[in-house]
């Protein structure tokens, strides 16, 4: 029970020292579907669970950012959602004491970021890589996270799943779909 709470909170939002995050985050650009491709982290149990995150789609409306996850869960796909406010410094606070920051992007190819919790009374901490892609690893973002991530310790690559491929079609689906208008 433990170590699923801790991978869906993990699953959903990393945070390295002040002064590593990204300066200027286009927030415009963020959003939209990326798959998770790598993950980092000091902690056995983060990387150690059954309940992977495979991808995300991000949807940032005025200081809030909206994350919508979706798992491989022992090959069953499922998705949570949850709505952080912007905290600056290129970080979303999000509720139950969890925080993410772009630590890197070039907005079109991969993202960076270190997600971070207080749990149990401990600190954890993960760094994620991300791709538009549901193919490719970006060599030259995959790259930079290997070298902020080479004395982080333990260190996993996500495999391409089915359940990015869903959340990606979808996403892409709703994204271009007119909204209804209002009588």
């Amino acid at each position: 029970m433990e170590v699923r709470l801790l991978s869906a909170i993990l699953g959903i939002i990393a945070v390295l020292p002040a002064g590593w995050a990204l300066e200027d985050l286009d927030q415009r650009k963020i959003g939209g579907f990326w798959r998770e491709v790598g993950v980092a982290s000091e902690k056995n149990l983060a990387l150690k669970t059954p309940r992977r995150a495979e991808g995300v789609f991000l949807t940032v409306s005025g200081s809030n950012l909206t994350v919508k996850v979706v798992f491989n869960n022992s090959g069953s796909c499922e998705t949570e959602t949850t709505v952080g406010s912007d905290r600056g410094t290129s970080g979303f606070a999000f509720p139950g004491h969890r925080e993410m920051h772009v630590l890197d992007t070039d907005y079109t190819r991969y993202a960076i970021l270190r997600l971070s919790l207080l749990w149990r009374g401990q600190d954890f901490h993960v760094l994620k890589y991300f791709t538009r892609s549901l193919e490719d690893e970006d060599e030259l973002g995959f790259r930079k996270f290997r070298e902020l991530t080479a004395d982080t310790g333990l260190y996993l690559v996500a495999r391409h799943g089915r359940c990015a491929e869903l959340l990606k079609e979808v996403s892409s689906v709703l994204s271009c779909s007119p909204r209804p208008t209002q009588p």
